[in-house]
């Protein structure tokens, strides 16, 4: 739930980048963040065990401009994808606004992600959220690893599989290389706006 502060006159908003370990949540906030410094209020904070796996989170405030002459600052999270790290993921979400899912284009991953998207709706559930009516927007990860020994899904199988029901928007993306990262971003920014200028009664 957005925090509003009237006296301020500030909206603080989260986003949190969910999906199966190693799918490229990091990465993106990554990119994000060399690439959009301009709008950064703050540095990169990143927690890592041995393998660059996410520990706990990654969090990058911006500053996104004003809904009724409020500013609005977002807070971007990633949360830890091993299935051991299943209590840290459910608290990154307490208070959650939008979500970015990365499902791994990998064939070899259709399980994780399987897996992963039902642990999202499971911890949502647990904040009174429903994922069909939480803002969030698929992300199709690592489309440029496609090869003879890692071959990966087709767009049209990874929405079957995973945005059938959802029916949320969605980008083919690489986060090593920036396809479709600002496009995913941009997108949830939008739909989580809408959501809680629906919820002020601003819509």
């Amino acid at each position: 739930m957005a925090i509003i502060n009237l006296q301020k006159r500030e909206v603080e908003c989260k986003i949190v980048y969910y999906g199966p370990g190693r799918g490229g949540k990091t990465t993106n906030l990554e990119y994000i963040f060399n690439n959009s410094r301009k709008y950064m209020t703050d540095e990169l904070v990143s927690i890592n065990t041995q393998g660059d796996l996410t520990l706990f989170f990654d969090f990058v405030p911006m500053g996104v401009g004003k809904i009724k002459g409020c500013d609005v600052r977002i807070q971007l999270y990633t949360v830890p994808g091993q299935q051991k790290y299943s209590s840290t993921r459910k608290l990154v979400l307490k208070g959650v606004d939008g979500v970015v899912f990365v499902a791994d284009s990998l064939k070899i991953r259709h399980e994780k992600n399987i897996l992963s998207l039902k642990d999202l709706a499971k911890n949502l559930n647990a904040y009174g959220l429903n994922i069909m009516k939480t803002p969030i927007v698929m992300q199709y990860n690592k489309r440029d690893l496609a090869n003879d020994d890692l071959p990966v899904m087709s767009i049209e199988e990874m929405e079957k599989a995973y945005n059938g029901q959802l029916k949320a928007p969605s980008y083919p993306a690489s986060a090593i290389t920036g396809q479709g990262v600002n496009d995913t971003l941009k997108t949830c920014l939008v739909l989580t706006l809408k959501s809680l200028k629906k919820e002020a009664g601003w819509a």
